[in-house]
């Protein structure tokens, strides 16, 4: 997806899947805050399994990419109204789209694959390759006036610009092409807007993000959860990495930022991901971060059905286009 307005076309316990409850814990339970109760937890369950709430209003990846690829079409459906034929860059993402089963919260609490610590140690693109970025096309002066909607050479972020499709149907860029009016922002942002935000009521695309992370962060400090990283903590200790009190850390504090595939990587991945099954660190965190997420998605729900039913539009959008 592109919403930047200059980079357009323009972030050891047995049972997998066993439930305990946890009795007695901390919170009211209620809308106005504190810790909230949990439902099951699980222990050690894979991250590939879990499932939060905010995951229903959340693209994949490969929505993601196809997003980005309606989005191109937009675009060069735009350009192709003034005589240019524009196709935009050809990432190399597409290709990898759907390659295999996507495990979204593979992070989410840091490293927990014990096959994956165990095979690459703290590298995430280990078998990805190297991908060299694709350059962007080459415009001509006439195509990069309606491509951006400002003249070469102009200061940018100085011409006119609109938030949303019923917005730039007011707006005059001040520019034509072909005797027709250039829309505001240029064909890179006609094609954002109108797959993001084509009417005044489009929830901001950040909207979803800016909840999850929210979640993430108060989950972070829920004393169940400190606990837990607590308990990780001296089990690292023990394991002869002392000092890490985060999960987050453990690359940086090891001076492994050179070597995150390594052998020295490898080994402390593996204490990392043993210490997290020791202490049902993924089971525990999980839960906290379901039940944050729960409250957010009540506290939100209006705003949330209006942003599902858009993001719905979206992909008939995309379907529509082939």
């Amino acid at each position: 997806m592109n919403t930047s307005r200059r980079s357009r076309p323009a972030a050891p316990v047995v049972a997998l899947l066993a439930t305990v409850l946890l009795a007695g814990c901390a919170g009211t339970g209620g809308p106005e805050g504190g810790e909230p109760e949990l439902g099951p937890v699980e222990v050690n369950p894979a991250t590939a399994t879990l499932g939060l709430p905010m995951d229903a209003y959340t693209d994949t990846e490969a929505e993601r990419i196809r997003m980005g690829q309606v989005q191109q079409a937009l675009v060069s459906r735009c350009m192709a109204r003034y005589g240019f034929t524009y196709e935009g860059v050809r990432s190399a993402e597409a290709a990898a789209a759907g390659a295999g089963a996507e495990d979204r919260h593979a992070y989410l609490f840091g490293l927990a694959d014990p096959a994956y610590a165990a095979a690459h140690g703290y590298d995430k693109s280990a078998g990805e390759g190297s991908v060299a970025k694709p350059a962007p096309p080459q415009l001509s002066d006439n195509a990069y006036v309606v491509m951006n909607g400002e003249r070469p050479g102009a200061q940018g972020g100085t011409a006119p610009d609109a938030n949303t499709e019923e917005e730039a149907a007011r707006v005059d860029s001040g520019l034509t092409a072909a005797g027709q009016k250039v829309p505001a922002g240029g064909c890179g942002r006609e094609g954002y807007r109108k797959l993001y935000a084509p009417t005044e009521d489009s929830v901001d695309l950040l909207f979803t993000f800016g909840l999850a992370s929210e979640a993430h962060d108060r989950s972070r400090q829920d004393s169940r959860v400190v606990d837990a990283v607590k308990k990780w903590s001296s089990c690292m200790d023990k394991s002869g990495y002392a000092g890490i009190a985060s999960p987050y850390d453990v690359v940086e504090k090891l001076g492994l930022e050179d070597d995150k595939g390594g052998p020295r990587a490898v080994t402390a991945a593996k204490a990392d991901v043993a210490c997290k099954r020791e202490v049902n660190l993924v089971g525990i965190w999980g839960a906290v971060e379901k039940a944050y997420q729960e409250r957010l998605v009540e506290e939100h729900a209006e705003t949330l059905a209006l942003y599902k039913k858009q993001r719905e539009a979206r992909f008939e959008l995309a379907a529509s286009l082939g």
